[in-house]
């Protein structure tokens, strides 16, 4: 009976981590982006600078946000699933950059039924990551950081846990507007399994850089993921890569462009993927308040909007 009860949300889960993370994996929730401005940029955010959001990418790039920031975000998913983060990140004098900050998935209400298909009442499902993250300077151009993670999945009644660190790098090169980071994200195990195998989290090694060409207000981004992942040729390990443009239209007015190339080849249905893996976004700045506004592509699958708002102290 049990097994009829978990069917719909399993399945459900299994799809939309299919279309989204291209992992199945039980926490495969952690490789979605998380605001609305890295979502623009189609994830391309490792090496970006000045945004609470960095915790989830790179903690080392918390030493780049010098005033008290939040950030709130939700993004309605497909099939009525809901998600949402909320950061904090600041500077603590004498001590370092600090983040702390929570990311969750909820996929809702099931019908429970047994056998012969009568009604049992309801269940529900969902996701959570718990995060708190440090960084400090090593000189005037480098800076490390690292975070824990703790990570809850449930289904109904059942539920399993896991316990993950990420780890950073962040170089700076001020006079040629270049920045250069990476991390190792979700390197942990599984503390509680759903069933009887205990499964791997969803390690990703991410380089990236991010490039203000002189003269032109444009920020471009190029970050290669799964690094760590096994290929038939080395080569393949590069095509994990997506692209990202933040064109600053003004001092209040931000647009965005964003390519992820495993989503493009992954979600190609037929001979074509269209427009999946592409993604377009604006950012605009009120004051001390930011809004950012995300649209990704999956193709004939559908798209995502996504929201998020900020606020400086």
């Amino acid at each position: 009976m049990m097994r009829i009860r978990l069917f719909a949300a399993t399945a459900l889960t299994l799809l939309l981590q299919q279309c989204f993370s291209q992992d199945t994996g039980t926490f495969a929730f952690l490789r979605n982006d998380v605001s609305a401005r890295a979502a623009a940029l189609n994830g391309s955010f490792v090496s970006m600078t000045s945004d609470p959001n960095v915790l989830f990418y790179n903690p080392a790039s918390l030493v780049t946000i010098s005033s008290p920031k939040v950030s709130l975000g939700y993004l309605k998913n497909l099939l009525d699933v809901n998600s949402g983060s909320l950061v904090f990140a600041q500077d603590v004098q004498g001590v370092g950059n600090i983040g702390v900050g929570v990311d969750f998935v909820d996929y809702g209400t099931f019908t429970r039924t047994d056998q012969s298909q009568n009604d049992l009442g309801s269940f529900s499902a969902s996701e959570l990551a718990l995060v708190a993250g440090y960084a400090m300077m090593l000189d005037e151009q480098s800076s490390v950081g690292g975070n824990i993670k703790y990570i809850h999945s449930s289904i109904a009644e059942y539920s399993s846990t896991a316990l993950a660190v990420d780890l950073g790098f962040l170089y700076q090169v001020p006079s040629q507007n270049i920045t250069i980071g990476g991390s190792i994200l979700n390197l942990g195990r599984q503390l509680s399994e759903y069933g009887s195998t205990r499964e791997l989290l969803p390690l990703d090694i991410v380089i990236g850089i991010t490039k203000r060409p002189e003269h032109l207000p444009v920020m471009l981004n190029l970050n290669f993921h799964k690094l760590n992942e096994q290929r038939v040729k080395a080569f393949d390990r590069l095509t994990s890569f997506t692209f990202g443009a933040e064109f600053l239209m003004s001092e209040s007015v931000r647009l965005r462009f964003g390519y992820n190339n495993e989503q493009h080849r992954d979600l190609k249905l037929g001979t074509t993927a269209g427009l999946a893996g592409f993604s377009l976004g604006a950012g605009f700045i009120l004051n001390e308040y930011l809004i950012d506004y995300a649209f990704n592509s999956y193709g004939k699958i559908g798209g995502l909007h996504r929201i998020s708002l900020g606020m400086n102290f």
